[in-house]
């Protein structure tokens, strides 16, 4: 059981409810635990507050919630920092989306341009929590969902000795869909998935012992000219078939951008734009549910759904319980854990979790039809983490150039001008001039 002392920054988002309803689903593995909510909107702390309170009491822990909006007190003395925001909301993150595509760039949350700005804005926050962490709680380690989580901590790493663990579910969850499509039970396979952040590819794939690529194929084939199977989900398993390793779906803007561009183009909203519709109503959802005796989320009423951020709270309780754990972990390559990319680059792989960190399982190396891409995401990568921690607008430009996003020098500066103006308030000046 783990009595500790957390840090929750991004404590009023969206998220929030869902991401307290994990951590005490968790139950007695922290139970007698401190949390702290740290944001800057006192009323929306306020309603997950009384949200996590209630659903802690109701579930007899004895974990206590407070909040703050003055950051640095929130942090002291902590052991973990939970990091989960998204400086600018979902404004900017409409920004990211919709400036790219009027230079006929895709526009999205983590990838190429609207990634890299992103990035921009979180890095620049998280220079902030260290400079504070350094002062009131020097030991704490961060356990990182704020995106681009692959940018962020290449920047912690390369600059910090903070120890800082990374997260996304995707390893664990892009395979099975595709799998699915094909007509196949992802019960009856193995997959592991390796690479950088967002854009990882199967280097094992196995299915009843068997190489699981031919079953795949065989699936393919089945429904190729089916007109009632999704085309995103047909296009994902073709991409699989041919490249012959099961891909993240982030590889859909890529290996079928123009498609994408063109679909997104025909769309009212873009993705922000949903999600800024739909918050007014998560907020009144979790209202409510702060003025219940006894909370109760409803998945379709809330943001992401009832439980968030459950794989950090899965590597926390690995950690802090020495409770032996096989979980996907963004962190740096030490030893060359991924054959073909640098031992200081931040790669997603597969780890073994627990009192003594994260360490790297000995990973298969990536295809070659696929590992040269995924370098190449690797180096815009560490070019966009040098340019956010302390780089100017030609270091930012350079790094856009490196995007496979990015046709030609001409768009990367015009296009990486047009998003700093719009990101302006939360840029320093050096990424201005």
């Amino acid at each position: 059981m783990a009595s500790i002392k957390i840090a929750y920054v991004g404590g009023g988002s969206s998220r929030a409810a869902g991401t307290m309803a994990s951590l005490l689903a968790h139950g007695k593995e922290f139970d007698g635990s401190h949390v702290v909510l740290i944001d800057q909107r006192q009323d929306r702390l306020d309603l997950v507050e009384r949200i996590a309170t209630k659903l802690a009491r109701a579930q007899g822990l004895d974990i206590t919630v407070e909040t703050t909006t003055d950051q640095r007190a929130g942090l002291t003395d902590v052991d973990a920092v939970l990091s989960s925001f998204r400086p600018g909301g979902f404004e900017l993150r409409q920004a990211d989306e919709l400036i790219p595509m009027r230079h006929g760039v895709i526009g999205q949350e983590t990838q190429g341009p609207g990634g890299m700005m992103m990035s921009f804005r979180s890095i620049q926050v998280i220079q902030t929590i260290l400079d504070d962490l350094a002062a009131v709680a020097p030991q704490a380690v961060i356990f990182n969902y704020t995106n681009p989580v692959n940018i962020v901590s290449q920047a912690v790493t390369a600059h910090s000795d903070r120890l800082i663990y990374s997260m996304c579910e995707g390893p664990m969850t892009f395979w099975q869909p595709v799998l699915t499509t094909a007509g196949l039970d992802p019960e009856r396979a193995e997959v592991m998935m390796a690479g950088v952040n967002h854009n990882c590819w199967s280097t094992v794939h196995t299915y009843d012992g068997e190489d699981l690529i031919p079953h795949l194929a065989a699936g393919y084939e089945k429904i190729a000219d089916d007109p009632t199977v999704p085309v995103w989900d047909k296009r994902m398993l073709h991409l699989a078939v041919a490249m012959g390793s099961v891909p993240a779906d982030y590889f859909r803007y890529y290996y079928f951008g123009e498609e994408y561009f063109r679909e997104a183009q025909a769309h009212r909203l873009t993705r922000a734009g949903v999600l800024l519709d739909a918050l007014p109503g998560y907020w009144d959802h979790y209202a409510e549910q702060a003025d219940a005796e006894v909370p109760e989320l409803d998945p379709n009423r809330s943001r992401g759904g009832i439980h968030e951020l459950e794989l950090a709270i899965d590597v926390m309780s690995a950690y802090y319980n020495d409770a032996p754990a096989r979980l996907p972990v963004n962190l740096p390559n030490t030893g060359g854990a991924l054959p073909g990319f640098d031992s200081d680059t931040v790669v997603e792989v597969w780890c073994d979790v627990d009192a003594s960190g994260a360490r790297p399982v000995p990973q298969q190396p990536l295809p070659h039809a696929v590992r040269g891409i995924t370098q190449t995401l690797a180096e815009f990568q560490r070019l966009a983490a040098e340019a956010a921690w302390g780089g100017t607008r030609a270091d930012a430009v350079r790094a856009l150039t490196a995007h496979p996003f990015v046709r030609n020098l001409h768009v990367a500066e015009e296009l990486y001008d047009d998003l700093a103006y719009a990101n302006r308030d939360h840029l320093p000046e050096r990424l201005l001039r």
